[in-house]
């Protein structure tokens, strides 16, 4: 079936609702995805250094990472049970509250920060790669690092360097293109991939030394002090911290809930994020512990703790285990990345254009966009603070979060109009003022100034970790206050 001929169409099939055919995802799925946006490289180090290098109280982080989860659980139904009902995607449901065009252009954020994140996760990505290949050459002849080839440097990369990054962003796009039915096999495989690696990896460290390891984790279990009123705000602290880790994800989470068979395995595929967390926790926190364990065996007064994954296997004498770490962290990398952000790219990009793109050919404008920034990450991009602009348009979400969901329950009442949805006639029912709803433009732009305040303004800051609530909040109620007049 092809796509109508009309340059003013909003239908692309990439874009309505899911064949109820392939409405085939269940709670499994979800456990997978869920475990698969936790297990990067960030939520280790994340998950560690709340733990261990903030020294704040064992439980009063293992209590503050369940009281955010379920946070993050509480959110992430309401906004993913309208994309289950009627099979779509976030930037579709947008349309409802924002009008045809407002979701056009406001849901297109979404994109830009996706791509900006691609591209920086890419040449993260990439330098594992690189590491892999310089492991290669070392083995067959380390000489030949030596070469001058080798020593040229262009944007801050050299040949290894560049060939890495070029390999990364073409595998990336062939793999991620591909469609949601291969995208839920590679979720699945590297979520199980992923969690058999660390467990590999725990128990080369426990079993190497049951009894001091045991003891060492023990020791770091400490409930001293946990009811003492000065914990209070260590926990809120760890707790916002959790939220705002998970808060992209949230926004978007109906790409993928859209494909869930029912409500029900729904909240309980959404549930299993506490329980990949609990997962998650004990064995990032046994590994880090173990491996300091281990270091300082041999190593008097060491200065900190090593919670990156990168930093972890850098210290470790054993080729076999760096390469399989390089491997793992390879394919939590890619699938988080796909996730997080390749795919509500795609989905925004194809929102902006709907006659005229397709997955492939948006997949081929990310690329695009991403490798540039990639490229131009270390030698220019870091340098000039530019992930603040990052962080404000991602001020945003929450907002449209807010706008969204009171839409959906409050104004709404659970109804779609989804003949509507795709229309660009006066007389539709969410092309209100020349496709712009100005009371939800209205309610979105007050609700950013205060998200956005937690980045600007300085006595402010210690709230950012709640932006994103805030700004769904005071959206959500002044959308309502004004769509009841």
């Amino acid at each position: 079936m092809s796509q109508f001929k009309s340059k003013k169409t909003l239908i692309n099939w990439d874009l309505v609702s899911v064949n109820p055919n392939d409405k085939n995802w269940n709670w499994k799925d979800l456990f997978c995805f869920w475990g698969v946006n936790i297990q990067s490289v960030i939520g280790f180090s994340l998950i560690a250094s709340l733990y261990l290098v903030y020294g704040l109280n064992t439980y009063v982080v293992f209590f503050g990472t369940i009281l955010g989860s379920i946070l993050v659980y509480f959110f992430s139904n309401l906004i993913s049970a309208p994309s289950q009902k009627f099979g779509l995607p976030f930037v579709v449901l947008l349309r409802s509250s924002l009008g045809v065009y407002g979701a056009k252009y406001f849901g297109l954020l979404r994109f830009l920060v996706g791509v900006f994140m691609f591209g920086i996760q890419t040449y993260f990505l990439s330098k594992a790669f690189s590491y892999l290949i310089r492991i290669l050459i070392f083995n067959i002849e380390p000489s030949i690092l030596d070469a001058e080839i080798f020593l040229f440097f262009l944007l801050g990369l050299n040949i290894i360097d560049w060939v890495s990054i070029i390999f990364t962003i073409v595998i990336q796009t062939f793999l991620f293109s591909s469609g949601m039915a291969f995208n839920k096999k590679l979720i699945k495989f590297s979520a199980l991939t992923v969690y058999l690696g660390i467990l590999l990896f725990f128990f080369s460290i426990f079993l190497s030394d049951v009894k001091l390891y045991s003891k060492a984790f023990l020791v770091s279990l400490s409930i001293e002090s946990f009811f003492n009123k000065s914990s209070i705000v260590p926990l809120i602290s760890v707790m916002g911290t959790i939220f705002a880790y998970f808060s992209i994800i949230i926004l978007t989470l109906g790409d993928f809930t859209r494909y869930v068979k029912n409500e029900s395995e729904l909240k309980k595929g959404n549930l299993s994020l506490i329980l990949n967390l609990i997962i998650f926790s004990f064995l990032a926190l046994f590994i880090v512990i173990g491996i300091d364990t281990l270091i300082k065996q041999n190593t008097e007064n060491l200065p900190k703790i090593l919670t990156n994954p990168t930093d972890i296997i850098g210290v470790l004498d054993n080729i076999l285990l760096t390469n399989l770490a390089l491997v793992f962290i390879i394919i939590a990398s890619a699938s988080t990345n796909l996730i997080a952000n390749f795919i509500p790219s795609q989905y925004t990009l194809i929102n902006f254009a709907p006659s005229s793109l397709t997955l492939r050919s948006s997949s081929y404008i990310i690329a695009i966009l991403g490798f540039v920034v990639g490229v131009f990450w270390l030698t220019y991009l870091s340098q000039i603070g530019i992930l603040s602009f990052i962080d404000t348009f991602g001020a945003f979400f929450g907002p449209l979060f807010g706008i969204m969901v009171a839409d959906f329950y409050l104004i709404k009442k659970g109804k779609l109009q989804n003949k509507d949805i795709y229309s660009l006639e006066r007389d539709g029912s969410y092309y209100y003022s020349g496709g712009w709803h100005v009371k939800g433009v209205y309610s979105l732009l007050i609700g950013f100034i205060f998200s956005a305040s937690t980045i600007w303004n300085s006595n402010l800051m210690f709230l950012q970790s709640f932006s994103w609530i805030i700004g769904a909040f005071i959206t959500a109620l002044i959308y309502s206050l004004l769509s009841k007049r």
